[in-house]
C-alpha cells in the first residue's frame, strides 16, 4: 500500500510540477503545444502497448485482454456523455487572448476544461494502482513514472489556458496541480479492488490500457495535428515512444 501511495503521489504531483513554468511564461506557440500533446500521446501509447497489455496477456489470455480494452474504451465514451467535456483543441482560441486582469474568477468555460482534464486523469490513476497490484516489481514504478512524464505537459497546458483566461498565475498553478489529485484516488481504488478480487488484475490492466488508447486516438493525436504542425508532432510522438521504451529497459 505504501508503494502505491508513493507512486500515485509522484505521478499526480507531476501535473503541478509541469505547470510551474507558467509563473514565468505567458503563452506558448501552437507548435510547442502540439509537440507537447504528441509527446504525451507517445508516452501513453508506449505504456499501453509495451507494458500494460503484455503484462495483462501474461496473466490471462487474448479474450480477457480484448474484453478489458473494449470495456475501458466504452467506459470513457460513457463518461464523456455525463461529464461536461471540452476538447483541449478549444484552448487555442484563448491562447494569448488575455486582457491582463490578474485576478479574474474561473469562469464556466474554464471549469469545463478542468473537468475534461480531470476526466482524462481517471484511467491514468487506475493504471498506476492496478500495475502495483500485478505482482511485477518493475511494472508499478514504470507506469507511475511514465504517467508522471505525460502529466507534466498536460499540467502546463491547463495552467496556460487558465492564465490566458485572466486567472491569477498562482491560482492557475494550484488548479492544475489539483486536477492530478484524482489519480491518487483512482490508483488506490484500482489497487484495492485488484488486491481483494481474484483474477481482476489482467482485467484492470487491459481496462486502463483501453481507456488510455481512447484518449490518445480521440483527443491527443487529432489535437496535435490540427494547426499545421503534423511533422513536428509526429517526431515528438515517436520521441515519446522511445522515451518509454528506454524506461522499460532501465527500470
Amino acid at each position: 500500500m505504501q508503494d502505491v501511495l508513493i507512486g500515485s503521489a509522484v505521478s499526480a504531483m507531476s501535473t503541478g510540477l509541469g505547470a510551474i513554468p507558467i509563473l514565468f511564461m505567458k503563452n506558448v506557440t501552437h507548435r510547442w503545444r502540439d509537440i507537447l500533446l504528441a509527446y504525451t500521446a507517445g508516452i501513453m501509447t508506449s505504456a499501453s502497448m509495451f507494458s500494460l497489455i503484455p503484462e495483462a496477456l501474461s496473466l490471462s489470455n487474448t479474450w480477457i485482454v480484448a474484453f478489458g480494452l473494449m470495456l475501458g474504451c466504452l467506459t470513457l465514451l460513457w463518461l464523456e456523455g455525463i461529464v461536461p467535456h471540452v476538447d483541449l483543441e478549444k484552448m487555442e482560441h484563448a491562447l494569448g487572448s488575455g486582457s491582463g486582469h490578474a485576478h479574474a474568477p474561473i469562469d464556466h468555460k474554464s471549469m469545463l476544461i478542468i473537468a475534461a482534464i480531470t476526466l482524462h486523469n481517471l484511467p491514468e490513476g487506475l493504471s498506476v494502482g492496478v500495475s502495483y497490484a500485478s505482482g511485477s516489481e518493475a511494472l508499478g514504478p514504470l507506469i507511475a513514472f511514465s504517467i508522471g512524464l505525460q502529466n507534466a505537459p498536460e499540467g502546463f497546458l491547463v495552467a496556460l489556458f487558465l492564465v490566458t483566461q485572466n486567472v491569477n498565475r498562482w491560482k492557475a498553478l494550484g488548479v492544475a496541480a489539483l486536477t492530478g489529485g484524482v489519480e491518487i484516488i483512482t490508483a488506490l481504488l484500482g489497487y484495492y479492488l485488484s488486491s481483494i478480487v481474484s483474477n481482476l488484475v489482467p482485467y484492470g490492466l487491459s481496462f486502463a490500457a483501453g481507456a488510455m488508447l481512447f484518449i490518445i486516438y480521440k483527443e491527443l493525436i487529432p489535437e496535435s495535428h490540427g494547426d499545421g504542425h503534423q511533422r513536428s508532432a509526429t517526431i515528438s510522438f515517436v520521441a515519446g515512444i522511445i522515451t518509454m521504451l528506454a524506461l522499460t529497459q532501465w527500470v
